[in-house]
């Protein structure tokens, strides 16, 4: 023992008591003494007795390092103490103490080899270190010495270069993100500026730098602010794209596309563009709506904007109603303009693309693609808006019942339609079907009730009608009437009626089209502010020029009085007032033909004022057909009835006499008796003046029928001084006759506007009415004709002359001049008359052959009545007859002698032999039975028998029965 205790101290190592006195608090546990060593190591082992004792000791001093064993004993003593178990109880801690001291010494003995060895590889660590110090020290020095010398010197430089190159590129990129920073005040300003292919090109470059600074962490919230600024300037942008669909300007245009262009959706853009316009169309429409309604309801709480527009367009007034499609069609235009605009631009847009980038074939691919796509895109959008507008004019149409408007409104109206359907002609080559059903429908209805209520104001007219004159001038032409003035205007499609001043004054820009016309400005809908120019200079002081011209024009030009300076002149012209250079002496005046008593005067129209307002209805009509023609078959035959009417009425009141019309002399034609049976069943409602019994023609049918006219009571045709009214019959017919050259004028005219299907009808309305209003002549003027010259008086002074006379007479009889008389009173009356209204040539000559006609019927009813007469006395009726034809061709100028032949054929049928006689009545039916009966009884006895007698009578009879 002794041993290893001087080995270790000589070793420098403490002893395993020392060793662990240097152990910390916690490992520290109390040692035995060398004295209690030895007692323990001298007192008996009992190792079972050892461990019990061990095992009895309390698991609480194993717990923990800091258990106060001390205080942990005193607590366990009990209150009242006593001495002998207390010192058991501590002989027992004593012993547990000993077995616990034995135990640890035997553990120590145990290790104490191990412990020996460890201590050896401790003090040889503890060497080994001691030498790592010193190279340590040394090596610390010398790297001094290094870096004094070396690192500081040259490293030293080179790392500051290096750091400053480091410091260069920070401050590059410090400036960057600071330039970075500031583009959103830069961007705003490029907005404002309208710039957005510069602000989407900076936008591009910030986020192409801040992709390249990302891993700075302020760049990160950059870049999503960029992006949230790109966003915003798309949509500044497509608010920019909607500016385009009202106003389009090529440089903001350009810059729109061009943005999109960068942004890499230019089909986007076109998209979007087409669902503006048809946003813009909504919005235009409903808003020109919205205002009028709004305006004409003035302080009205009805929620006007909450309403749809198909509703709102049934509040226009009927004042407010063409303003309001004005200004729709106005900004409809400067849509479909601006439309217009936009496929110009990517036209002329392409083909500079094409002629600049012919050679990259990646960018041209890509551009080919987008530009088939726009292109298809707009010639689709071309229809698809037209037909938005259509629609949205439609409902503007049918919203409100045109029917009660004013002519020329609704002409305004069908104007602005018409110009509004050739701007989709022009816009998209379209026949605006939705356009031309929906102005047809309210055409005809308006037709209907304008047509309606024109053919009543007709009737009026013409009850009202005293047939005088209207003094127009001798050049009057329907084309000087306003109504007709559209007609100068049908081979420009491209000008409306109402547009007819301004086009005829500048012809060339007939030939552009609307579009090329109002591309920059103006529009086509604008209304014609010019004054009423139609002041028509059409009306004379009943037609002549002075009122001492017509006082002296009229006077007698056989007298010897001097004819007056004007009439030794030809007309003068109406406007200028000048003269033509050509003159007509007296002896001119005297040579015109005593049959024409329009002396001097110009071959001036004759008619009246209901003539002219039957012309200008016809003009109308013919305006609104050549506006819309899908009614024009209904306004066609809305002509005709107009004309069937005046006819008709001219008729009623100076052609219907039965007494007259069963004269035999085929007054009215078999064609005129047809087309006034036509009339009277088609047009004229009998039912009104209780002609006919009342169940026959149904409510409907009597709708589309007007009264009979009645002769106004101012019209007197009774008094033989005025030749029974022949003045007022003379316009009427004249101006009948007038209204059809007119209408013979217009059938080219109507014939264009007509429907191929509907083209006979026009055809049979010529044909079979028009063209019978001259036939009126013979009716109307038979009437003055047979009442003009007394013929009666005649055949009473026939009858007292003798016949059977034997000797040959060289003296007319007295009866031929009183006839004569007669035709010279009825001559000067004519001239009478016509010193009011001039007597055309065809209306003396049918006067004329209707007197000498009748006076020649009277002529054989008297010789008829002969009931004894001799060769001698039949030669004295030829010589009446001639000296009566003789007298009368000094009269009149009307050759040949109208039935000059009848006279003269009834007297020669006295020669006739009985087979000639028998010939004869079978070939000469115009006489009447009584005059050939007659004929064969006067020849009895000279040639004729009575066998032959009877069998001529008889043949006379069998001619007669069919008649019966």
């Amino acid at each position: 023992m002794q041993k290893i205790k001087s080995l270790m101290a000589r070793q420098g190592l403490k002893s395993p008591q020392e060793s662990m006195a240097d152990l910390s608090p916690v490992e520290n546990l109390r040692i035995p003494s060398k004295e209690e060593l030895r007692e323990v190591r001298e007192q008996p082992i009992d190792p079972q007795a050892e461990q019990e004792m061990i095992d009895s000791i309390e698991e609480l001093y194993y717990s923990n390092d800091s258990f106060d064993m001390v205080q942990h004993e005193l607590e366990k003593l009990p209150p009242e103490l006593n001495l002998q178990e207390l010192e058991e109880y501590r002989d027992k801690l004593k012993k547990q103490q000993t077995s616990v001291s034995k135990k640890v010494a035997d553990l120590i003995l145990e290790k104490q080899p191990a412990y020996v060895k460890e201590l050896e590889r401790v003090t040889s660590l503890q060497t080994n270190l001691q030498l790592a110090a010193v190279i340590c020290t040394n090596a610390r020095r010398q790297l001094s010495v290094s870096k004094e010398e070396f690192t500081e010197a040259s490293l030293g430089l080179l790392a500051n270069q290096r750091r400053r190159q480091l410091l260069t590129g920070l401050l590059k990129s410090l400036r960057t993100i600071k330039t970075l920073q500031r583009t959103d005040v830069r961007l705003s300003e490029m907005l404002e500026e309208e710039d957005y292919p510069g602000a989407i090109q900076l936008c591009l470059e910030c986020q192409k730098a801040a992709s390249t600074f990302k891993h700075y962490s302020c760049i990160s919230e950059l870049n999503s602010k960029l992006q949230d600024t790109l966003e915003q300037i798309e949509e500044q942008l497509d608010v920019a794209l909607s500016k385009t669909c009202k106003n389009f300007d090529v440089s903001h245009y350009t810059k729109v596309q061009l943005a999109y262009t960068l942004l890499g959706k230019t089909q986007t853009a076109m998209d979007q563009l087409h669902m503006h316009f048809t946003q813009a169309i909504h919005n235009t429409v409903f808003q020109v709506v919205l205002g009028y309604v709004e305006l004409c309801a003035g302080n009205a709480d009805t929620k006007f904007q909450k309403m749809q527009y198909k509703d709102l367009c049934t509040h226009i007034t009927m004042d407010s109603y063409i303003p309001c499609l004005t200004d729709l069609c106005k900004a409809l235009w400067e849509v479909m303009v601006s439309y217009h605009r936009t496929i110009q631009w990517h036209e002329e847009h392409d083909k500079q693309d094409s002629s600049h980038t012919p050679g990259d074939a990646a960018e041209s691919d890509e551009s080919v693609v987008d530009r088939s796509y726009v292109k298809k895109k707009l010639e689709h959008g071309l229809t698809r808006i037209w037909q938005d507008v259509q629609l949205k004019v439609k409902a503007y149409i049918l919203g409100t019942d045109m029917s009660n408007f004013k002519y020329d409104d609704f002409i305004v109206v069908l104007d602005v339609i018409s110009r509004l359907m050739q701007v989709g002609e022009e816009f998209c080559s379209s026949k605006s079907e939705v356009l031309q059903e929906s102005i047809k429908r309210q055409s005809v209805n308006y037709f209907k009730n304008y047509h309606r209520a024109r053919l009543e104001e007709l009737r009026m007219f013409l009850e009202n009608e005293t047939w005088e004159l209207c003094p127009v001038k001798s050049n009057f032409n329907i084309s000087q009437l306003h109504e007709f003035k559209f007609m100068g205007q049908c081979r420009s499609p491209s000008v409306s009626p109402s547009r007819q001043a301004v086009s005829s004054s500048s012809p060339a820009q007939d030939e552009l089209s609307l579009f090329q016309q109002f591309l920059q400005e103006g529009n086509p809908f604008e209304l014609p502010t010019e004054k009423e120019e139609e002041t028509e200079d059409v009306l004379a002081s009943n037609g002549y020029e002075s009122d001492e011209l017509e006082k002296n024009v009229y006077q007698d030009y056989d007298s010897d009085s001097d004819v007056p300076e004007e009439l030794k002149q030809d007309y003068v012209d109406e406007q200028t007032g000048d003269a033509p250079l050509k003159s007509a002496s007296r002896e001119t005046i005297r040579s015109k033909k005593r049959s024409d008593y329009n002396l001097n005067k110009a071959n001036a129209p004759i008619l009246t004022n209901t003539t002219l307002n039957v012309i200008r209805l016809v003009g109308k009509y013919m305006q609104m057909m050549s506006i819309l023609k899908p009614i024009a078959f209904d306004v066609i035959h809305c002509v005709s009835q107009l004309f069937d009417y005046y006819l008709y009425a001219v008729y009623t009141f100076f052609g219907r006499n039965d007494m007259y019309e069963s004269s035999g002399l085929g007054l009215i034609s078999s064609r005129l008796r047809t087309t006034l049976n036509r009339i009277q069943e088609n047009l004229i409602d009998m039912e009104a003046l209780g002609e006919t019994s009342g169940v026959h023609g149904a409510v409907e049918d009597r709708k589309e029928k007007v009264p009979s006219p009645h002769l106004s009571q101012m019209v007197v045709l009774t008094n033989s001084g005025t030749l029974y009214g022949l003045a007022q019959r003379v316009v009427a017919t004249e101006s009948l006759v007038f209204l059809a050259e007119q209408f013979e004028s217009l059938q080219f005219h109507l014939d264009t506007m007509m429907p191929a299907a509907k083209k006979p009808f026009l055809q049979q309305f010529y044909s079979q009415t028009v063209s019978t209003a001259s036939e009126l002549r013979k009716p109307i003027y038979w009437i003055v004709a047979a009442k003009a010259i007394d013929y009666e008086q005649m055949l009473l002074l026939m009858a007292g002359v003798k016949w059977d006379i034997r000797e040959i007479m060289s003296q007319h009889n007295v009866y031929v001049d009183v006839l004569l008389k007669e035709f010279e009173q009825f001559n000067k009356r004519l001239e009478d008359v016509s010193r009011h209204v001039r007597i055309p040539l065809p209306v003396s000559n049918v006067l004329w052959e209707h007197c000498i006609r009748l006076a020649n019927r009277t002529l054989v009813e008297g010789y008829a009545n002969v009931k004894k007469c001799s060769n001698e006395g039949r030669a004295l009726m030829q010589l009446d007859f001639q000296q009566f034809l003789m007298k009368l061709e000094k009269l009149t100028d009307l050759r040949p002698i109208p039935d000059k032949e009848f006279v003269e054929t009834y007297i020669k049928a006295y020669y006739l032999t009985e087979n000639d006689m028998e010939q004869f009545i079978k070939n000469h039916r115009e006489y009447s039975m009584k005059q050939l009966a007659n004929l064969v009884n006067v020849c009895l006895g000279s040639h004729i028998n009575k066998k032959a007698r009877q069998k001529l009578l008889a043949a006379i009879d069998d001619i007669d029965r069919p008649k019966r």
